[in-house]
């Protein structure tokens, strides 16, 4: 198949890794791939050393007609078959492209995160009558997006995936720098958080309810001035490190160090981060919201807790801290659900499957 994944999100985030995976995992398979995207961008980066045809694709707005007209072109110049948008801008300029421009393609939009709103009813409209499916990355997504009146039927749950070959990149001598520079010794906990600024707040309140002092160590963000203050009146002396924003190869090292990965988030698709820390057997506590019911189950592979609900997420902490039996018990769970149930090799082989029937069904 000639397939075009198109996107305009420009983070370092794991859906930006996600899309990454899929192309490089799409071409493997023998499949002509083409990524437009911006120029420079973080996902052109990841890409630019990948057998995969990068085009410079920034799109102004939603209604940018000449990206429109650009996208026509790309359509036909390289006999695209399938196009998967996978953010908002995107999203508009391909349902326009299909409409006034009659391009005979498969068009798929993916939503990777839960869906707060699709806008009323032009937006409803735009999405459904435009696409011949969406993909939603986990049942949160899916249950997000039907409870914004997307029709059930309209929508293939294709779960994310993680590649064995990223973690190739452990690097022991990182290891070694990284709790050195912590100062991490034996019987040290350090609960750990590698995100964009996803309700962190609640890990640093729960803090002083574990009942002794903990490193906490959070990778994608700095302090602002609602976790400073929290800081601040914290009673045991915690020591809380901000790593900012670190390239995903590296990051990769700092689950190493984790006691435990906590992931505050009510808005996940499906985490790339709670994948990763579980992969390498790091055990995980999470919301329990979105995709990460999909991902974990309480007890098994993972500890949930409720929104809002410190003490619980507090109780969690002290769990995997004071039960050796219990943490080893989530550390295989969690070990066999990223390399297997989880995937990237389902992944393609349902991303693959999809396309298949709904370009069968074209032709048909």
């Amino acid at each position: 198949m000639n397939i075009l994944l198109i996107t305009q999100e420009d983070i370092l985030a794991g859906s930006t890794y996600s899309v990454s995976y899929l192309a490089k995992g799409l071409s493997a398979r023998g499949h002509k791939v083409i990524v437009a995207a911006r120029p420079g961008s973080v996902l052109h980066q990841i890409l630019e050393k990948e057998p995969i045809t990068f085009i410079p694709f920034t799109i102004p707005t939603r209604f940018h007609w000449a990206s429109v007209r650009t996208l026509v072109r790309l359509v036909r110049q390289h006999q695209i078959q399938v196009i998967n948008a996978q953010s908002s801008k995107d999203r508009y300029i391909t349902v326009l492209a299909r409409w006034f421009y009659r391009i005979p393609v498969l068009l798929i939009h993916t939503r990777r995160q839960v869906s707060m709103s699709v806008g009323g009813f032009f937006q409803n409209l735009v999405y459904v009558k435009g696409t011949d499916k969406i993909v939603a990355v986990s049942e949160g997504v899916k249950r997000s997006l039907i409870e914004n009146r997307v029709p059930a039927q309209h929508i293939a749950v294709v779960y994310n995936g993680t590649p064995t070959e990223k973690y190739t990149a452990i690097n022991a001598d990182v290891i070694t720098e990284l709790k050195a520079k912590f100062s991490i010794a034996v019987g040290d906990v350090v609960i750990g958080c590698i995100s964009r600024r996803k309700k962190q707040e609640q890990l640093l309140q729960s803090l002083d309810l574990i009942g002794k002092p903990v490193k906490v160590i959070l990778v994608g963000i700095q302090e602002d001035e609602e976790l400073e203050k929290i800081r601040a009146n914290l009673t045991l002396p915690h020591q809380i490190f901000y790593e900012g924003e670190k390239e995903g190869a590296y990051a990769l090292n700092y689950y190493q160090i984790f006691t435990c990965t906590v992931l505050c988030s009510t808005i996940e698709g499906l985490s790339q981060g709670l994948l990763e820390s579980m992969y390498l057997g790091t055990p995980v506590i999470a919301t329990a919201a979105a995709g990460n019911i999909d991902l974990i189950k309480h007890n098994e592979n993972g500890l949930l807790f409720e929104d809002n609900d410190i003490g619980m997420l507090s109780a969690n902490i002290q769990t995997i801290i004071n039960d050796p039996k219990l943490r080893e018990k989530l550390i295989s769970g969690g070990i066999t659900t990223a390399s297997d149930t989880f995937s990237i090799e389902r992944t393609l082989t349902n991303y693959e499957k999809l396309y298949t029937e709904l370009l069968t069904s074209h032709k048909n």
